[in-house]
């Protein structure tokens, strides 16, 4: 998970190379020792006892040698300044991504299910037709589970923390003692678990007004016939009969439309409770 206020060309260089990512969260630097120039050594001293010996042969076969040496070096060297900076990036900018390493398994678990729920937003038909507040969502959700991510990380590691801090089986009377931090991370967990399900609410609601819009397009297209259905009723019906089914035809049309608008309107009424208290 990359902070998505980061800048598009960090973020795009930071979500390249997820190994780099975990080097950096594990400490390690590059090797400074490796120096891609040691490679001529070998085509270096072949050059050197042809000459000496006098092998035309020996210097021919030690020049081929050495123009694959450059390439292997230029690849290499290439290869080293690219990983090199990536991992200066990645140590850069530590605190603006979250590795499923830095989680324990219920909050792994939970931030997918954040995930899940806006990609299932962004990805609907009535986001991507403008319906449901499009802007407010590419901006605004994907902080949100960044937001997550980071208490997730921040959790984990305390938990981790206080896993190896308290005993397992305390003196007696000590049990009170300890319990203010285990409600602390319990309220914490409460909390963030909570923020989850109003997001995947909201997608749920999502799910269902996408649903609708199908549906609403499909009587859309059919409406646009109606006159066609109403010209075809009165041709073929008697006159009572006619007037009732082309009355049942517009109002079949107008509870389509109510549907589909009590939908939207439910959708975002969804979005307005999740994010009118952002996580801060």
């Amino acid at each position: 998970m990359i902070d998505p206020s980061l800048p598009r060309e960090i973020s795009v260089e930071l979500r390249s190379s997820p190994h780099i990512l975990r080097m950096a969260r594990g400490g390690k630097r590059m090797d400074t020792t490796f120096n891609p120039a040691l490679l001529f050594v070998l085509p270096a001293m072949l050059l050197l006892i042809g000459i000496v010996v006098g092998f035309p042969l020996a210097v021919v076969a030690t020049a081929g040698v050495g123009l694959i040496t450059l390439l292997r070096w230029m690849a290499v060297e290439g290869a080293y300044r690219t990983t090199k900076r990536r991992l200066r990036l990645a140590y850069a900018h530590a605190d603006h991504y979250v590795l499923a390493e830095d989680l324990d398994y219920p909050c792994q678990q939970l931030l997918r299910r954040a995930q899940n729920a806006v990609e299932v937003i962004l990805g609907s038909k009535v986001h991507r037709a403008g319906l449901i507040d499009t802007i407010d969502n590419q901006v605004t959700l994907p902080e949100e589970v960044w937001q997550i991510a980071q208490r997730l990380r921040k959790l984990s590691a305390m938990h981790a923390e206080h896993g190896k801090l308290v005993p397992r089986e305390l003196p007696p009377g000590m049990e009170e003692a300890f319990k203010p931090y285990s409600n602390a991370l319990d309220a914490a967990w409460t909390s963030l678990s909570k923020r989850v399900r109003h997001l995947e609410k909201y997608a749920k609601q999502v799910i269902k007004t996408d649903k609708v819009y199908q549906t609403h397009r499909r009587l859309e297209a059919l409406a646009a016939r109606t006159p066609d259905y109403q010209r075809l009723i009165a041709e073929t019906v008697h006159d009572e009969l006619a007037h009732q089914h082309i009355r049942e035809l517009a109002d079949q049309a107008a509870h389509a439309r109510k549907m589909f608008e009590e939908s939207i309107t439910q959708a975002r009424q969804a979005a307005g409770a999740l994010l009118r208290a952002p996580l801060t």
